[in-house]
């Protein structure tokens, strides 16, 4: 059996006209915003915050701050696992480009920043709840995010990811509250101070299997560290425009979605932990429904589960095995 499923890609651009597509997962960050009476404000606030927050990391050369402009596409992966055109949407990420007022230049940026998944869905919301169902010690099901993981490896490794794109993925996501981390001595010009965690996590665990190794950094005027997702050397393998992009980008979305710790009134200190109850923190004007965005999770990994997981199982489960 061959190791590569066909993955189609689509691109639609992420600005203030956005709306989501029918089969978009709506927990995602960028859908959310799109909805609701405020959905053009919120856009056009967000997309504000996020030029803002890139010149104030792209100074240089940029003394009026306005020298750049963020450019978002979402990229929605499908893919179809018996080649007969019948396919299922897997993967849904952000691709930052930069223009350069200055230059009238585009620079291309990076491909992953937010992630959203509707087999992950699956794992956390209904794999897992079941595994644990009147169990009295937590556990974790044999191979867990497994499958996840070798689709997400067969897709950075595909023709299709190829052909769009000439970087591995990052993944920019919030730190955990269940950790500590330390302050380390490492600085980065632009990534900012490395944090070192108390521990490994569930999640950390899950992006492993799918490739990818985690590092924790705070920029300069942020509140919090975020943790980067990569292959290979974050530091080393992309620019500098290229990470204020990420950077600017996820840090607002974070900055709406969790405020109690991105929109902290005070900064993360040598040793920091997250606390999604903190009361000391300003919040963004725009419009974000957490919790309606918590109950959705579970109806879409059951939406997998129906349609994706269940219907290909056997062929899902051998490909697996095989699977290099």
């Amino acid at each position: 059996m061959s190791n590569d499923f066909i993955f189609n890609i689509k691109r639609i651009c992420f600005d203030e006209n956005y709306r989501p597509a029918d089969n978009t997962r709506i927990t995602t960050n960028f859908a959310n915003l799109a909805r609701g009476e405020r959905r053009q404000e919120n856009l056009r606030d967000a997309l504000r915050m996020i030029n803002n927050r890139f010149n104030a990391l792209a100074h240089w050369d940029n003394a009026k701050g306005n020298r750049y402009s963020v450019e978002l596409e979402i990229i929605s992966v499908d893919v179809d696992i018996e080649g007969k055109g019948q396919s299922f949407p897997t993967i849904e990420i952000l691709k930052t480009n930069i223009f350069d007022h200055h230059t009238e230049q585009r620079i291309e940026g990076i491909v992953g920043n937010n992630f959203s998944s509707y087999v992950r869905d699956y794992d956390f919301s209904v794999l897992l709840p079941n595994h644990n169902k009147d169990q009295a010690e937590f556990s974790i099901p044999d191979n867990f995010g497994e499958l996840h993981g070798k689709l997400f490896k067969s897709f950075v490794t595909s023709d299709s990811f190829k052909e769009n794109f000439t970087k591995p993925p990052v993944i920019c996501l919030s730190v955990s509250d269940n950790k500590t981390y330390q302050r380390t001595g490492n600085q980065h010009p632009v990534l900012g101070v490395e944090y070192q965690p108390n521990g490994t996590s569930l999640t950390e665990q899950y992006f492993q299997k799918m490739g990818l190794q985690v590092r924790y950094f705070m920029p300069a005027n942020s509140a919090a560290p975020l943790a980067f997702y990569f292959v290979g050397d974050l530091l080393n393998d992309y620019t500098n425009l290229e990470l204020i992009g990420t950077i600017s980008t996820m840090e607002t979305f974070q900055k709406i979605y969790r405020p109690e710790i991105y929109n902290a009134n005070a900064v993360a200190g040598k040793s920091y932990q997250p606390n999604l109850k903190n009361l000391d923190h300003s919040l963004t004007q725009i419009i974000y429904d957490r919790e309606e965005r918590s109950q959705l999770a579970s109806e879409q990994g059951k939406f997998a589960e129906q349609n994706f997981i269940k219907p290909y199982q056997k062929v899902l489960e051998q490909w697996s095995a095989n699977y290099a």
